[in-house]
């Protein structure tokens, strides 16, 4: 049984900032974009407990076309506005979600999830992408994720080319 109030307390605290002194080792010695998301989203899944999946979408034209991530087959595009992946996006704020059968227009992709948090992915004024994490349990994501996790992808925004991320060829 998942344990909320456990992990919202110091032993959250001390998993993330472990997870971004590791996640700056591995990003600041490499500068292929897709070698650091990959990294980066296997990172997240195995260090951050009760996720069923980790990852991220790269906004290309009018959508999100999913990019490296760990977890089951996901969907592939998400249009911009749909979804908690394309509010975060288009709403350019992190969205928390307890209970995604709670939130309209919720795309499930995979059925045992039960809540999500959604970062998007803004440098230089645009909206790249957004980091996605889903969890089989409701309540799972909390302020402490959400800072973390924002934490996170501007650590990414320091390595990651997000031009030629999302570049269509």
């Amino acid at each position: 049984m998942y344990n909320k109030e456990k992990w919202r307390g110091s032993e959250a605290q001390t998993a993330y900032e472990s997870l971004l002194v590791e996640a700056e080792a591995l990003l600041s010695g490499e500068t292929d974009w897709l070698a650091n998301l990959a990294n980066t989203a296997a990172l997240v899944y195995v260090t951050l407990p009760d996720l069923n999946w980790a990852g991220f979408y790269l906004n290309k034209g009018d959508e999100l076309v999913l990019g490296p991530f760990q977890g089951k087959p996901a969907c592939v595009r998400i249009p911009w506005g749909k979804g908690v992946c394309g509010t975060a996006a288009q709403q350019r704020a992190t969205v928390l979600v307890p209970d995604v059968h709670q939130f309209p227009g919720h795309i499930a992709c995979d059925p045992a999830s039960r809540s999500e948090i959604v970062v998007p992915i803004i440098h230089g004024g645009n909206v790249w992408g957004v980091l996605d994490l889903d969890a089989p349990y409701e309540g799972r994501f909390s302020q402490l994720d959400q800072k973390y996790l924002e934490r996170l992808v501007d650590l990414l925004n320091q390595y990651i080319d997000w031009q030629a991320a999302c570049s269509s060829r």
